[in-house]
């Protein structure tokens, strides 16, 4: 018994192993945070399987009946929209229920957007902390707080509709100074790598729209 987890690509449809092409058309059952978006893929890569939604919204009302066909000896497959899933995506519900239900958990390796922003930012990369989304609300300033004094390189997903008014609490909380890199779009046509301090990075998309997925990856706090 086993459930099998497989990153899809996160912007270039190149960007998909071999392996996880192979485990896809084996598949009795793919589940996907969104059907439309898997279907796409499925079409490009000439697989046709059988697909169910798998979100945010629903895990906690599927789970049972997933377990229970994986436990009847089917391979169920789950996938997010793009990336590795449960990395700020469903997922952790339904690897948690398979583990206390003895199945064996499976993920493949591959795309996560996180990884490339890290790299190509310059900032340091030998010790990070991943933070994906911020709360909109509640905690926020009380997580903000907590992160002013982290030491080591800082992740963050963003939505581009918050992506000034998130910089600009970067500021008030770790200073005009502190060295970031915004990336925009990463595997697409329109990759951006948007570096220097704070106020630079903000300066550079306070008069745009900003459009597509996006990763700010900031420096640490400097021991003195």
């Amino acid at each position: 018994m086993k459930i099998i987890l497989v990153p899809t690509p996160i912007g270039n449809l190149e960007d998909i192993t071999l392996r996880a092409i192979n485990v896809l058309k084996s598949a009795d059952l793919i589940l996907a945070e969104d059907t439309r978006n898997t279907g796409f893929l499925l079409k490009h890569l000439d697989i046709s399987k059988p697909l169910q939604s798998h979100h945010a919204f629903n895990e906690h009302q599927t789970l049972s009946k997933v377990i229970e066909r994986i436990k009847k000896g089917e391979k169920i497959v789950l996938v997010s929209d793009a990336g590795t899933p449960a990395i700020s995506d469903p997922g952790f519900l339904l690897v948690r229920e398979c583990l206390r239900n003895q199945i064996e958990v499976e993920c493949l390796p591959g795309p996560t957007a996180f990884v490339p922003a890290l790299v190509n930012s310059g900032l340091p990369c030998d010790k990070f902390v991943f933070e994906g989304f911020l709360p909109v609300k509640k905690g926020r300033q009380t997580r903000l707080k907590a992160l002013s004094v982290e030491d080591r390189t800082m992740i963050f997903y963003e939505s581009p509709f918050r992506l000034l008014k998130t910089l600009e609490q970067f500021v008030e909380y770790f200073g005009a100074d502190r060295q970031a890199c915004v990336s925009r779009e990463i595997t697409k046509m329109y990759e951006e790598n948007v570096r220097g301090t704070l106020t630079d990075v903000i300066a550079s998309f306070a008069n745009r729209t900003v459009k597509g997925e996006i990763v700010i990856v900031v420096a640490g706090k400097e021991s003195k």
